[in-house]
């Protein structure tokens, strides 16, 4: 049930595309990033996006490692890939591949600590040693990386594994990550859409797990943060709530919330036993977000309670009923639905999430999966509890899928793309200009690889980023900076 409205009748899905009752919230309406919404009205579907210098245009760099292409960055910019799918980590461990989510965290004397996800799906056997997995038949997990600013490796080591899925998830103000599992799979559950056999598997899949920096750990799901296609996970440091968006590929996805039972920045650590809710637009239930939204659009919300959020399943249901079960329950009472929401970043008191296909449909063949637009970038106010649409892509010109997300400690965002043409690295100012800073060099043995994972060093001299591959590799990337928005 709604946790502070009474409950209503759920709204038709395209009640949105007719128009809807939007909040005049001055604070987020004039806020950043309005450049883009104003450059869009002016231009309409297809025309250029707004344009900032940002760093220059690209060109081909040699990679500091071997001399290979594999980046095209600005004038002045070097970088150095380490940690290649199929290497050696110290322990001895083989290196797994499709690298994905990724945080820093400060090191011993300027150098940098990053834990890792492999997005890994299937019943394929844990890397490192089966006996500290999760489940031993599970393919993901992360890797614990010691670094130098410029990419040269001084250690690594298995931080979690026999997990699935591993897609992106967070860096905590308490010095953890949290890693997300995108899968609902388990041996109660049908086959999902790899094939992969589920009754290979030992324990149930889709949670979120805390990985400390300083070693390998002790698997413990956080099962009340919820079992579905998990994504990002960000830390509210007033609160201590986790908001946690949803990439639920074929089906409406939702942005949630966990209220841990104790303040995680007291406890040092994720503890379970919380309550998982769904946002829902006030007086509006069910309102599809996912569909082309008006200009400045700003929504009051509310939160819905999720009463199973961790289901074990009786007769084994197809994986596509089972990926849904979570969701429904937040959609009865009300919840929004959006469309594949990926990444996400906290910063003064405002979480960025990224809805990859929401948006209205434009000139481009419609993308696979539920919804038909190129991309939204969505801002939720914790502290007022308003939701504002920061940009929406009027075509592939402006923003092609966008899917992780970061920012500079300018408070300049990063986004990886994941379109059907180039695969992009770009940066959104305050002012609402974008601007491309990398492009990656097609990668011969696999098409669909693509930037994840994008994360500045504490020190804001480095940025840190992953190709998303079978033969993936993560790269430091340093330079002139100061020369832009970044």
């Amino acid at each position: 049930m709604l946790t502070d409205e009474g409950k209503s009748g759920m709204e038709r899905r395209h009640f949105l595309a007719g128009g809807a009752t939007v909040a005049a919230g001055a604070a987020l309406t004039a806020g950043p990033f309005q450049g883009v919404l104003a450059h869009a009205a002016q231009t309409g579907d297809g025309g250029a996006a707004p344009r900032g210098r940002g760093y220059g245009p690209l060109r081909p760099v040699p990679d500091v490692r071997d001399g290979e292409v594999r980046l095209h960055l600005p004038r002045g910019f070097r970088y150095r890939s380490f940690n290649p799918a199929g290497s050696k980590l110290a322990d001895g461990t083989v290196t797994p591949g499709k690298h994905d989510g990724m945080a820093a965290f400060r090191g011993r004397r300027g150098s940098v600590i990053l834990v890792r996800n492999h997005e890994v799906n299937g019943p394929v056997g844990a890397f490192g040693d089966p006996a500290k997995a999760y489940d031993p038949a599970a393919g993901g997990g992360t890797c614990t990386l010691h670094v130098t600013p410029y990419g040269e490796l001084l250690d690594s080591r298995v931080s979690l594994s026999g997990t699935q899925m591993n897609c992106s998830g967070g860096p905590m103000p308490w010095g953890s990550w949290v890693t997300c599992e995108e899968t609902v799979n388990g041996p109660d559950v049908g086959n999902d859409f790899s094939g992969g056999d589920n009754s290979k598997l030992k324990e149930k899949h889709g949670y979120l797990f805390e990985v400390p920096t300083g070693g390998r750990v002790a698997p413990r799901p956080i099962r009340n943060a919820g079992r579905f296609a998990h994504e990002a996970a960000v830390c509210d440091p007033r609160t201590g709530a986790i908001y946690l968006t949803e990439d639920n590929f074929n089906f409406p996805s939702g942005f949630y919330r966990y209220l841990p039972p104790k303040n995680p920045l007291r406890t040092g650590r994720l503890l379970d036993g919380g309550r998982l809710q769904m946002l829902a637009v006030k007086g509006r239930p069910g309102a599809d977000l996912s569909l082309g939204q008006p200009r400045n659009a700003v929504y009051e919300t509310t939160w819905v309670d999720i009463d199973d959020p961790d289901p074990t399943f009786t007769g084994k249901p197809g994986n596509d009923e089972a990926i849904q079960a979570v969701g429904k329950q937040g959609r009865a009472g009300g919840g929004a639905l959006f469309s594949r929401l990926e990444g996400a970043v906290y910063d003064h008191g405002v979480v960025y999430f990224v809805s990859t296909q929401g948006g209205a449909p434009v000139t481009q063949p419609p993308p696979d999966g539920f919804g038909d637009g190129r991309g939204q970038i969505w801002a939720y106010d914790t502290r007022s509890g308003r939701l504002r649409l920061v940009v929406e892509s009027p075509g592939a010109t402006w923003l092609d899928l966008p899917d992780n997300i970061t920012h500079s400690r300018r408070g300049t965002l990063v986004l990886c793309e994941d379109g059907d043409g180039d695969n992009l690295l770009r940066g959104l100012t305050l002012r609402g200009n974008l601007f491309d800073f990398g492009r990656l060099e097609p990668v011969a043995a696999d098409p669909g690889a693509e930037f994840a994972g994008s994360t500045f060093a504490p020190d804001g001299r480095t940025l840190f980023v992953n190709i998303q591959s079978k033969a993936g590799m993560t790269f430091a990337i340093w330079g002139p900076w100061h020369h832009g928005p970044f």
